[in-house]
């Protein structure tokens, strides 16, 4: 009976280590790719800036009609993407901002999550095994002397009261 307790304890606590395992390893990739599409979209944002810029840069230094050319094309692009960043703000920018907020920031909290349940867990193992140890030491107590009672009466009792100091259940 005590035997079957143990390794469903065992086995609960090894299926947390491997769901603890998993959302470490899948919500830190989550957390990468999140982050990595917010960079891009702003770097999107920056690089349409540049390039106007530059082809603002160097129609200065044209002649008039081919600078009147440029400036224009300059116009019309920072048009293209003032529409296609006030299109992006309607649809796209507050949903990067959210997930930022909403979901990049959430998932770095996890990070500190997992390595506290991770210390839950590491806690869970040792005192399983403490009381592991004390089992068997009680069942040596119990072959060696079997009719000392206060002894063995007195060892359940102090593994009784260590197991429910430390949370673990019988």
């Amino acid at each position: 009976m005590m035997r079957r307790t143990l390794e469903n304890r065992n086995a609960q606590t090894k299926q947390l280590q491997t769901a603890v395992s998993n959302v470490e390893k899948h919500f830190g990739e989550l957390c990468q790719i999140f982050a990595a599409y917010v960079r891009k979209t702003a770097r999107l944002r920056d690089k349409a800036d540049l390039l106007v810029n530059e082809i603002n840069a160097y129609a200065a230094t044209e002649t008039p009609h081919l600078k009147l050319g440029l400036m224009n094309f300059a116009d019309e692009f920072a048009k293209l993407q003032d529409y296609r960043q006030a299109e992006v703000l309607m649809n796209n920018d507050k949903k990067v901002e959210r997930l930022e907020a909403k979901v990049v920031e959430p998932l770095k909290a996890y990070g500190t999550i997992v390595k506290m349940k991770r210390d839950d867990l590491k806690a869970t193992f040792t005192a399983r095994n403490r009381e592991a140890k004390q089992l068997t030491q009680l069942e040596r107590t119990r072959q060696r002397n079997p009719s000392d009672r206060h002894v063995i009466v007195s060892f359940e009792f102090g593994s009784l009261k260590k197991c429910l100091r430390y949370g673990v259940q019988k």
